[in-house]
C-alpha cells in the first residue's frame, strides 16, 4: 500500500509531504484548488510521460517520490529481485525528477531505472480509475487475470500455459525434423558407418604413444643389444675393462693413504665412482638379457601403425585425434537418433496437444461459470450507480487452436444504457461512467484482485442523492479490503471516508500555492457543511453534516 508521497515544485505545489493510512481516504476542496494534483503526481511517479509544463514556475525541477509497503505483493518482490532493484525488505521507494527542460530521470530504491521499468513496478502497486491512462482494467491481460482470479483458476491457468509451451516445443521439433529430414537422413547414415569404422579401429587415447614407443624399441633392438653388450665388456668383462683397473688403482692408494690423510678425499671419490660403475655394469647386463628381439611382435606393431595412419589420412586429422573424433561423431549420431522418426514425433505432438486441450477445457468451463456470475454481479452494481439498464458482460471469444492462455480470449463488454449496444470497456467514452463501472468491478472482485491501492477520480460525476450514498458505501466497503483514495465533490461520499483530506490554495508572494491538510472531526463537519451548503454555512447545515458523519 501507499505509505507516503513527497512533492516538490510541481505545478502549484511548492512542498508537500503526505502520509497515507489504510482504508478509505477522501479528498475534497473547492473547484480549482488542485485536487487532481495528487493523482497527477502519483501517475508520474508510476511511469506516466511528463513534460516541462509540470515544473512550478521559476523552478529548475520538480521532484516526486512515493514510498510503498510491498511486503504482501510477491509479484513485485520477484520483479525487484529479477531486476536487481530490491533494497530494504518489504519497501519500494519510487522517485521521479523532471527538469525545466523536460528531461526526466527515474529511480527505484535509489537506483536509476528506465521509464518502462518504473511503469512495470507501478502496475503492481496502484490502479488509477478515471480519465487517466494508468488503468489496468483496460488491458486484455488484466481482464483475463481478474476473471481467473475470481474463478479461483489462477493455478489452472498457469498449468495450461505450461502444457501449451510443452506442446509447442514438441511441435517445433517435428517441424524442424520435417524441414531437415532429408539432410538428416543422409547425415545419420554417414555417421552410422563412420562410428562403426572408428569403433572397429578401437584406438584408445593412450594407445598411440605406446605404439610409437614400442615400435621404436623393437625396430632398433639389434643396435640396442650391441651397444649394451659393448658397454658391459668395456666396463667389467673385457681384458682391459675399466672397473678392474679402477679397483686396482683404489687398492694402491689404500696402501699409502695412512701416510698422508690428504689422499682420503680423492680415495672416497674413487670408491664412489667404482660403486656407480659396478651398478651401471649390472644394469646394462640385465637390460641386455631382457631385451626383446621379437620380429613377429614388430610386424604386428607395424601393421597396427599402418591401420591407424590409414584411418587418420582418411579423415585428414592427426592419428592422436582419432579417439576425440569418435566421441564427437558418436554424440552427433545420438542427437540425430533422439530426434526420432516422423511417426514417433507425430505421436508425441498428438499426446502433448491432447494434454493441453484436456486442461484448457477444464479452465474454459471454470471461466464460463465465473464470467456469468461476474457479469451478473457487476451489472447489479451498475444499477445502483445511476446506470439504470446498464449491462456488463465477460465475453469469451473462442480461439479454435488455443494459445498459451487457453481456448478463449477474455474481453470485458459494457453498455451504460439498455438502448446502447455493448462495447469493449476500453472504448467507454465517459470518464465518470468508466470510473463507476470500474468501481462496480472492483467491489465485486476486491478479494481476488492483486493491486493493493485504488484511486478513483470523477466517480460522482452526474450523480447525487441516494446514488451518491451508495457510491460512498461501496468505496467504504472496498476500503476494508484495500487502500482506497477518492476525489469527490459529494458530501454523501466524503462523509463515509475513514480519513478526510482537504485541498486548498493560497496566494503567497504573488503565486498560487496548493495545500493539502488532514481534517480532524470538527474540521470535517465544516468541510462537509461547505459541500452541502455552499458559501453560506448555517448551524442547520453543520448539524446535517454532523449527522452524516455520525458526530452529533
Amino acid at each position: 500500500m501507499l505509505l507516503s508521497l513527497a512533492i516538490r515544485d510541481f505545478v502549484i505545489v511548492d512542498r508537500l509531504e503526505l502520509e497515507f493510512k489504510p482504508g478509505f481516504t477522501v479528498l475534497t476542496g473547492e473547484t480549482g484548488a488542485g485536487k487532481s494534483i495528487l493523482i497527477d503526481a502519483l501517475a508520474l511517479v508510476l511511469g506516466e510521460r511528463a513534460d516541462a509544463g509540470v515544473v512550478r514556475a521559476a523552478c529548475e525541477r520538480a521532484e516526486l517520490s512515493a514510498e510503498f509497503d510491498a511486503a504482501k505483493i510477491p509479484v513485485l518482490k520477484n520483479w525487484l529481485d529479477e531486476n536487481g532493484l530490491a533494497d530494504e525488505p518489504g519497501v519500494c521507494l519510487m522517485r521521479r525528477v523532471i527538469d525545466a527542460s523536460g528531461r526526466s530521470r527515474s529511480f527505484i530504491n535509489g537506483r536509476a531505472v528506465t521509464l518502462q521499468q518504473l511503469r512495470e513496478a507501478g502496475e503492481c502497486l496502484v490502479d488509477i480509475h478515471g480519465q487517466h491512462a494508468h488503468q489496468s482494467l483496460l488491458k486484455s491481460s488484466a481482464q483475463r487475470e481478474l476473471l481467473d482470479g475470481y474463478a479461483g483458476s489462477g493455478d489452472s491457468a498457469r498449468e495450461v500455459a505450461r502444457y501449451f509451451r510443452d506442446w509447442q516445443a514438441v511441435r517445433e521439433r517435428f517441424l524442424a525434423w520435417e524441414k531437415d529430414s532429408a539432410a538428416a537422413a543422409v547425415e545419420l547414415e554417414q555417421l552410422e558407418w563412420q562410428v562403426r569404422e572408428l569403433r572397429a579401429l578401437d584406438l584408445g587415447e593412450e594407445e598411440w604413444p605406446e605404439l610409437q614407443a614400442e615400435h621404436a624399441r623393437l625396430a632398433h633392438s639389434a643396435s640396442l643389444l650391441e651397444n649394451a653388450q659393448y658397454a658391459v665388456e668395456l666396463l667389467a668383462e673385457g681384458d682391459q675393462a675399466l672397473l678392474p683397473q679402477l679397483n686396482g688403482l683404489i687398492g694402491r692408494i689404500n696402501k699409502v693413504v695412512e701416510f698422508d690423510s690428504a689422499l682420503g678425499e680423492p680415495l672416497a671419490i674413487l670408491d664412489s665412482a667404482a660403486a656407480q660403475m659396478q651398478e651401471a655394469a649390472y644394469g646394462l647386463r640385465h637390460y641386455a638379457q631382457r631385451l626383446d628381439m621379437d620380429p613377429d611382435r614388430l610386424r604386428q606393431i607395424e601393421q597396427r601403425l599402418e591401420q591407424v595412419h590409414d584411418m587418420a589420412r582418411k579423415y585428414r586429422i592427426a592419428a592422436e585425434a582419432l579417439p576425440q573424433l569418435l566421441q564427437e561423431r558418436a554424440a552427433r549420431l545420438e542427437e540425430l537418433q533422439q530426434l526420432g522418426s516422423a511417426e514417433a514425433l507425430q505421436r508425441q505432438e498428438a499426446e502433448a496437444e491432447a494434454a493441453y486441450l484436456s486442461r484448457a477445457k477444464v479452465l474454459s468451463a471454470a471461466r464460463r461459470l465465473a464470467a456469468q456470475e461476474l457479469g451478473s454481479k457487476v451489472s447489479e452494481g451498475m444499477q445502483q450507480l445511476a446506470m439504470t439498464g446498464g449491462r456488463f458482460e465477460v465475453a469469451l471469444h473462442a480461439l479454435p487452436e488455443g494459445n498459451v492462455h487457453g481456448l478463449e480470449q477474455v474481453e470485458f463488454l459494457v453498455s451504460s444504457h439498455s438502448s446502447l449496444a455493448e462495447k469493449p470497456l476500453a472504448k467507454v467514452a465517459s470518464g465518470g461512467e468508466l470510473s463507476r463501472i470500474s468501481l462496480a468491478i472492483q467491489v465485486v472482485t476486491s478479494k481476488v484482485a492483486a493491486v493493493p491501492t485504488l484511486i478513483f477520480d470523477e466517480v460522482d460525476v452526474g450523480i447525487g442523492g441516494g446514488v451518491a450514498e451508495v457510491v460512498g458505501m461501496m468505496l467504504q466497503g472496498l476500503g476494508r479490503e484495500r487502500q482506497v483514495l477518492c476525489i469527490t465533490h459529494l458530501p454523501q461520499v466524503a462523509a463515509l471516508g475513514h480519513q478526510h483530506w482537504q485541498v486548498s490554495k493560497i496566494t503567497r508572494d504573488d503565486q498560487v500555492v496548493s495545500r493539502i491538510a488532514a481534517l480532524d472531526r470538527f474540521q470535517r463537519i465544516e468541510e462537509v457543511a461547505r459541500m452541502l451548503g455552499g458559501v453560506t454555512i448555517t448551524d442547520t447545515t453543520r448539524q446535517h453534516a454532523a449527522e452524516m458523519l455520525g458526530m452529533q
